[in-house]
């Protein structure tokens, strides 16, 4: 295969102006897209540079108990993860917010200036917040 490259992430949100303004004020995602699929439900992608969130109404119940940390240790997905200059900034700038679910963590001993804090997101997703971070 070639020329791959990640496209979007999708989200099933209790509220999806909810989680369009938290994505939006937070991490620099605009809207793209609407479609409107009927019976007031609709799609929204939302785009930063060209990675895009896909945002979904939910159609249900969580059917376990919200994570925590840094996200599930069992099989699936954990978290998404941003880049940004200063976690301690995007800390604060957040606010109230910024549902701090653990660290911030400093990595300085496996990449010096590396630090990373995980939040929670209007729906009890993972959100990682790095800065620092450098390939080998």
């Amino acid at each position: 295969m070639a020329n791959i490259s990640l496209h979007h992430i999708a989200i099933s949100c209790v509220d999806l102006a909810t989680s369009e303004a938290f994505y939006s004020k937070h991490f620099g995602f605009r809207r793209a897209r609407a479609i409107d699929l009927g019976g007031g439900n609709q799609i929204i992608f939302l785009k930063n540079g060209s990675a895009y969130l896909e945002l979904f109404k939910a159609e249900g119940d969580r059917p376990s108990p919200a994570v925590a940390a840094d996200g599930p240790h069992y099989p699936g997905w954990r978290h998404i993860a941003f880049m940004v200059d200063d976690v301690d900034a995007a800390l604060k700038a957040m606010g109230a917010d910024a549902k701090i679910t653990l660290g911030p963590m400093a990595f300085d001993a496996f990449i010096p200036g590396w630090k990373t804090a995980w939040v929670s997101d209007p729906d009890g997703n993972i959100v990682e917040i790095s800065q620092g971070f450098k390939d080998a």
